[in-house]
């Protein structure tokens, strides 16, 4: 286990200790101990098979335990007690927006409240504000909180689907009724979001299948059974396809299952206008015979097009191009030269700078622009003045010990509520580069925020305005904190 999911289990331990009303100190001990976790120089199974890792500050003799626990067997006990310990419903409170473990504790012991649908029940009858602590805008709040969670709800980034998806994906491929299975869908055109894992797998034993999927954690049910189809509920919250078809049929069946809708209507309106259809069935010619193909890429030279990438099928003139040869190439790994915005341990990275710059040289990288939060973002271990010129220092080393490498320094500056950028004008003239981005006060008004961006824009030290988390999924893996 890595010392970034380390850290996370940690920080999730703190947190239901304080829904269970624990003492604050152990409850702050387990948030310190995931900071104390990013920020250790030295390898975490080197220092547990020394016996080092509770003389380190912060640790201490019943956490090392608890690390080295998780280091070994990938999991911690004491976790899974905590959960049992606490009702179900209770986690999904975590998810709305406003609440945190100390409200969400008084309403667990105030009024019995532990699924969502009971907390939208006591906002409905006006029972939040009578709790201390809360009022009628908090209710008012958290009231928003849960229909945009209801909105949102079944829907995942690329990044958090990514995991499951190729685990089940992995699991099927060790079935033995199964002799083939590719991921289609959102998550094969490598949408932004998926909102269903959906794969295609040859197989003509559909209950040996589901029989095979019981034994697994991942799943957590198979909610519908059919000859073709299996539909299953996974323990991420994530649901899933599974359709069941011929070798014969496969193709087609992963192409209809990969598209989008707005793609697989104007394909079929392509394939008439050739004499042809084309459905989930198959490919007919004009004498109504069914043409087979051997994989997808027949489908579209038969429809007189070049293959195109599942990414570029969304409907949005990919078919004209695909058709005139305008088709772009896509990004590939080896286009990526290197790195920009990349958090170190000096701040909520899970690297040091040394070990960010070793990584990206290992991957064939030629850069990276490390940019830790500023100071206002102290929650992330944003840097003071003294750290900055510390990390200046480190930076300014490991640029004589890699000539051969660009290390570029930045900074993460949040954005002040007047527009203003974090750090005065003489701190930031130092920096190669500086990326702008807004962290806190964001109930400001529509007109007070756009005045605020665009005075941070016009900071002539501004060089790039951060207004989303861009992820992109096939970089990188378990590398350096890429935001």
């Amino acid at each position: 286990m890595e010392r970034k999911e380390i850290a996370r289990v940690l920080e999730e331990v703190g947190t239901l200790l304080e829904l269970k009303g624990e003492n604050p100190f152990k409850v702050r001990a387990y948030h310190q101990a995931a900071r104390t976790v990013l920020q250790l120089e030295r390898d975490l199974a080197e220092l547990i098979e020394t016996g080092g890792l509770d003389k380190v500050k912060g640790i201490g003799k019943a956490l090392s335990e608890k690390i080295a626990e998780l280091v070994t067997t990938g999991r911690l006990e004491y976790l899974d007690r905590l959960k049992k310990s606490l009702p179900p419903g209770i986690f999904e409170l975590m998810r709305v927006q406003g609440l945190g473990p100390k409200k969400i504790k008084v309403l667990y012991e105030d009024l019995g409240i532990t699924t969502l649908g009971e907390l939208e029940y006591a906002c409905l009858e006006n029972r939040l504000t009578t709790l201390k602590g809360f009022g009628s805008k908090t209710q008012s709040n958290v009231l928003k909180g849960i229909e945009n969670l209801k909105k949102y709800r079944g829907y995942f980034l690329w990044s958090e689907a990514e995991a499951p998806a190729l685990e089940l994906a992995e699991i099927l491929r060790a079935c033995p009724a199964i002799e083939r299975v590719e991921l289609a869908g959102d998550f094969r055109r490598l949408n932004e979001i998926v909102k269903k894992v959906v794969l295609a797998a040859v197989s003509e034993k559909p209950r040996e299948v589901a029989r095979f999927l019981k034994g697994f954690d991942l799943i957590e049910s198979i909610e519908k059974q059919g000859e073709s189809e299996l539909s299953l509920a996974l323990a991420s919250g994530l649901n899933a396809q599974v359709r069941l078809v011929s070798e014969e049929a496969f193709p087609i069946v992963l192409y209809h299952l990969t598209g989008s809708e707005e793609h697989i209507t104007l394909m079929s309106r392509r394939a008439e206008s050739v004499q042809m259809k084309l459905s989930p069935d198959g490919l007919l010619d004009q004498s109504g015979q069914s043409r087979s193909v051997s994989d997808e890429v027949e489908i579209f030279t038969m429809l007189g097009l070049r293959w195109i990438y599942p990414e570029l099928r969304e409907g949005r003139g990919e078919i004209e191009a695909a058709e005139d040869g305008g088709l772009p190439e896509l990004v590939s790994l080896s286009d990526i030269k290197g790195v920009f915005h990349v958090h170190s341990n000096y701040s909520d990275g899970g690297l040091s700078i040394s070990e960010s710059v070793a990584w990206c040289r290992e991957h064939g990288y030629e850069y990276l622009g490390l940019t830790d939060h500023s100071r206002t973002a102290a929650y992330a271990g944003g840097l003071g003045l003294e750290e900055l010129q510390s990390q200046f220092e480190d930076v300014d080393k490991i640029r004589a010990e890699y000539p051969d490498f660009k290390l570029f320094w930045g900074i993460e500056s949040d954005i002040l509520p007047d527009g203003s950028l974090d750090y005065p004008d003489d701190i930031l003239a130092r920096f190669d580069f500086v990326i702008a981005s807004v962290h806190a006060a964001f109930k400001l008004s529509e007109r007070e925020m756009t005045k605020r961006l665009i005075r941070a824009i016009q900071n002539p030290y501004t060089t790039m305005r951060l207004t989303c988390l861009p992820y992109s999924p096939r970089l990188l893996k378990s590398g350096p904190l890429l935001k």
